[in-house]
C-alpha cells in the first residue's frame, strides 16, 4: 500500500513538472524573493527623476509636480484581481486613516499600472471605480514603456511575465517631500502603522523647531498621536501631556526645595 501511494505521489509530481515546463516559456525568468528585496532596498534614499504620466482623466503630470509634500506610490497591473486588487483596497483603508490623522492635503497618492500595453487611462479609471476610490490627491496613472522602464528601475520594483500575468514584488513606496525614496512597505495587507508612522514623521517631523508655534505644535502632535489597535485608528493621547506636565511640576518643586535648603544653609 505504501509503495503504491509513493508511486502515485511520484507520478503526480512528475506530471506537475511536465505541465509547468509546458506552460512556462523557454528561458522565462522567475521572481527571486531575495533579489527582489535587495533591489527594492537599494532604491531607498534614491532621488526620483522626471517621469511623465497620464492620469485616469487623460491629464499629463510628472512626479516632480508632487514635490513639496510626501507621496505614496503603488505599482499594480489592472488584470490582477487578487494581489494587486487586495493591495489597493487595503491601501484605500490605510490612506483614509492616514488622512484622518494627518490632514486631507498632507500627502499625495499615485497608483501606476505597469502593464503598459493594457493599463491605459481608461483601464486605470475603471480599476479605481471598481474599488470605490474617488479621493482628492490620489491619481491612477499610466505611462509609455520607456518611462515605465525607468520608473520601475528607480523605484526598485521587480516583475516578470508569468502564466498568470506577472510575478512581482508587492511593495508600497513612501517618497519624501524632496522626491527621495524614504521607505518600502511590503505585502498586500501591511499593518496600518507601517504606512502612517513614516508619513507622520515626514509631515510633522519636518518642522520640530520649538522656537516657533508651528514647530511646537508639530512636536506635540508627533509624540502624542498614537495608534489604537482596538479601534484601528489614531488618537491624541492626552495622558502623555499630563505625564509631562506632572513630571515638570515635580522637578520644579524639587528644584525649589533644593534652592530653599541652600538658602537656609547660608
Amino acid at each position: 500500500m505504501r509503495r503504491t501511494h509513493a508511486a502515485g505521489l511520484g507520478w503526480r509530481a512528475g506530471l506537475a513538472v511536465v505541465l509547468l515546463a509546458l506552460v512556462l516559456p523557454a528561458g522565462a525568468q522567475r521572481l527571486d524573493d531575495r533579489d527582489a528585496l535587495r533591489i527594492s532596498q537599494a532604491a531607498v534614499g534614491r532621488a526620483l527623476g522626471s517621469y511623465t504620466l497620464t492620469d485616469a482623466n487623460g491629464e499629463r503630470f510628472t512626479l516632480e509636480q508632487l514635490r513639496g509634500r510626501p507621496a505614496v506610490l503603488s505599482l499594480v497591473y489592472t488584470s490582477c484581481y487578487y494581489v494587486c486588487s487586495g493591495l489597493t483596497l487595503h491601501l484605500r483603508d490605510a490612506v483614509k486613516i492616514a488622512r484622518d490623522t494627518l490632514g486631507e492635503d498632507s500627502f499625495s497618492v499615485v497608483t501606476v499600472g505597469f502593464d503598459t500595453p493594457n493599463d491605459t487611462p481608461d483601464r486605470m479609471r475603471a480599476y479605481a471605480r471598481e474599488r470605490g476610490i474617488s479621493v482628492p490627491g490620489w491619481r491612477f496613472a499610466s505611462a509609455d514603456a520607456d518611462t515605465m522602464a525607468r520608473l520601475v528601475r528607480d523605484v526598485g520594483f521587480t516583475y516578470f511575465p508569468s502564466p498568470k500575468g506577472f510575478d512581482h514584488v508587492t511593495q508600497t513606496t513612501i517618497i519624501g517631500a524632496d522626491g527621495r525614496i524614504m521607505l518600502q512597505v511590503y505585502g498586500a495587507d501591511f499593518a496600518t502603522p507601517q504606512l502612517v508612522e513614516p508619513l507622520k514623521k515626514l509631515v510633522w517631523g519636518g518642522n520640530l523647531d520649538r522656537t516657533t508655534l508651528d514647530g511646537l505644535l508639530n512636536s506635540v502632535k508627533l509624540f502624542c498621536t498614537i495608534y489604537d489597535p482596538a479601534s484601528g485608528r489614531y488618537r491624541f493621547d492626552y495622558s502623555l501631556i499630563v505625564e509631562i506636565v506632572t513630571g515638570a511640576l515635580a522637578l520644579g518643586i524639587a528644584a525649589a526645595g533644593i534652592l530653599a535648603a541652600l538658602r537656609n544653609v547660608r
